[in-house]
């Protein structure tokens, strides 16, 4: 089975972003791939609460949405929009970053809320607060394809090793993580976390992200740090998507996620214990 993760370096702005994200997931469809994955916050990345507001749209009507639904049923392939910013009927006013699975038929079948949210201080000039504007989901989500079960996770998600252990105990065998990865942590966690959590877990795991300097118009913009990931069920690293924009291509032997744990079933070893 052929993957391809689509590495974006997207602005604030989700209709001058499209025709770039379409063009890429057209090129990876041509290459013979049959699922295709984007990034974290395919339609923008902004700092801005209030550009945010006018420019995010609920699920019904964001123009992304629609079109990337087109595209995959157009080539006929699985297309796993990485997460949108979405406007929420929510009291509180905050937004959804919601990772979309997309069938061939153009129908969206599955949908997970970022359930972690990037509440950090990287820096003194580097300060995230996503749980600001994104209200965080609650519920662990398992999609079933013809081709495998896939857990479905976002960025910041992967350093929280019971989610994913979660996932593949129920069944996964793929997992997804795309992101926006933070330059700084990115060099320095980023590979790490990822293949930790293929060999805690046995799954393939495939990262689609963002890249380079995102520039806003109301706001200093972000780094992020490029490097989409696919990673076998072993741990090695099978693609590298380095800093550019572009589609990185992988074929995935499913049979491998069985010989993982086969060698290594610690996914049965669970025991209680006491303690802290």
């Amino acid at each position: 089975m052929r993957a391809a993760l689509v590495q974006l370096n997207v602005s604030d702005d989700p209709s001058a972003n499209l025709p770039a994200t379409v063009a890429l997931v057209r090129q990876a469809a041509a290459a013979g791939a049959g699922f295709v994955l984007t990034p974290e916050l395919t339609n923008g990345l902004s700092s801005s609460r209030a550009h945010q507001r006018s420019v995010f749209r609920h699920e019904e009507a964001d123009e992304t949405l629609a079109t990337l639904r087109a595209e995959a049923q157009a080539a006929g392939i699985w297309l796993l929009i990485g997460s949108l910013g979405l406007l929420t009927h929510d009291a509180d006013g905050r937004f959804a970053n919601r990772s979309l699975l997309v069938g061939p038929d153009g129908q969206v079948r599955a949908r997970y809320d970022k359930i972690h949210m990037f509440d950090v201080n990287v820096s003194e000039t580097e300060v995230y607060r996503e749980s600001d504007g994104y209200r965080p989901g609650n519920r662990a989500v398992l999609a079933e394809t013809p081709f495998a079960s896939i857990g479905m996770t976002v960025c910041y998600d992967v350093r929280f090793p019971a989610l994913y252990r979660r996932l593949a105990k129920a069944g996964a065998q793929i997992l997804t993580v795309p992101a926006a990865f933070n330059h700084i942590t990115g060099a320095a966690h980023w590979e790490t976390l990822l293949r930790a959590r293929a060999i805690e877990t046995g799954c393939f795991v495939l990262a689609p992200a963002q890249t380079g300097f995102h520039p806003e118009t109301a706001g200093k913009g972000r780094r992020t740090h490029g490097h989409s990931l696919a990673v076998a069920p072993w741990g090695e690293v099978l693609a590298d998507g380095g800093t550019e924009p572009g589609v990185t291509l992988v074929d995935l032997d499913l049979s491998r996620v069985a010989e993982a744990r086969h060698r290594v079933p610690s996914l049965t070893h669970d025991r209680d214990f006491a303690g802290p």
